[in-house]
């Protein structure tokens, strides 16, 4: 088994759980957790900030870059390989790095891999990946499932939609009003509830709560080509109608005759969400529909960790 010293700048807590050091270890790698500055393989996250006194010198735009490249100099011989992986819409470019892993697409660069978050909460175990968790939702999501038609168990569960969210900061808050104007719309979350701390301690699972709705208002926390979360997959395996907010290009993962999307119908103020709701054979259009049409595989990516590991050990 080869050993690889490996740290994280700015990444979830939790990120040692994730597929990438999963796939490490699957791969016959022994990952030896360190401080940055003694890594072989550094992962730099979204939430790789900079110190703003110290950096006054430096102009605002250049301040991420040059912080990577003071406070996280290797006091090795070498410095780390350093791979750039975010679940947050920013661009994979954002930092300096060797690799990238993002949402973005159409990047032709071998140094970069479109991983969508989606995918990290995806059971790879027929691919012989095991050990990635989805906590919040209380379990992995199957692909059989997903590439099933939603069927008529939404139809069965009250005609209410649940929204889950930590903050109804725009368009959250409009999307909330649009839809609760058609439907009776549950929140749940830090910003319903303020005895909760924050999602990781809600006190319940999502795909339990959900289970309990026939829709889920389940928007994207942005709107950008690529950019595709658990959410609508999480929506669609609890047997809810997805209802989300996302760009068209969302094709690109999921069936988009599986869900409503509620951006194209912003410019009208979402007016024709009452008629998709009131048909009952739009209805049962959205039951007969797979969210996945075409089954994604991990091994691809497996292929791009190895090769960022073998970089990295070399």
């Amino acid at each position: 088994m080869r050993s690889l010293r490996i740290s994280t700048a700015g990444c979830p807590s939790d990120y040692s759980h994730g597929l990438l050091p999963i796939i490490a270890q699957s791969l016959g790698y022994k990952l030896n957790w360190v401080k940055p500055n003694e890594s072989d393989l550094l992962i730099l996250g979204p939430f790789l900030k900079q110190d703003d006194k110290k950096m006054r010198w430096c102009p605002k735009p250049l301040r991420s870059s040059v912080k990577v490249a003071l406070d996280l100099l290797p006091s090795r011989s070498h410095a780390p390989l350093r791979v750039f992986h975010s679940a947050e819409n920013l661009r994979h470019d954002i930092f300096p790095a060797d690799y990238s892993i993002s949402y973005d697409l159409n990047i032709h660069s071998p140094a970069h891999f479109r991983l969508p978050y989606w995918m990290e909460v995806i059971d790879w175990s027929h691919e012989g990946i095991v050990g990635n968790q989805n906590p919040r939702y209380g379990q992995l999501l199957q692909l059989e499932r997903l590439m099933q038609p939603l069927g008529n168990r939404f139809l069965d569960k009250p005609k209410a939609a649940a929204f889950l969210s930590s903050h109804i900061r725009e368009p959250r808050k409009t999307l909330f009003e649009a839809v609760h104007k058609v439907m009776p719309t549950n929140g749940f979350g830090a910003h319903f509830n303020k005895n909760i701390k924050d999602h990781h301690h809600s006190g319940f699972l999502k795909y339990e709560l959900l289970k309990d709705f026939g829709f889920n208002l389940c928007p994207e926390n942005g709107m950008y080509p690529g950019y595709y979360t658990e959410k609508i997959p999480e929506a669609f395996f609890a047997d809810c109608l997805p209802i989300t907010w996302t760009d068209e290009n969302v094709k690109v993962d999921f069936n988009p005759d599986a869900f409503i999307n509620l951006a194209p119908m912003s410019w009208c103020g979402y007016s024709p969400l009452y008629e998709f709701l009131s048909s009952p054979k739009a209805l049962q259009g959205y039951a007969s529909q797979a969210l996945i049409l075409k089954a994604p595989s991990i091994l691809p990516f497996r292929d791009f960790v190895k090769r960022i590991l073998e970089d990295a050990s070399s």
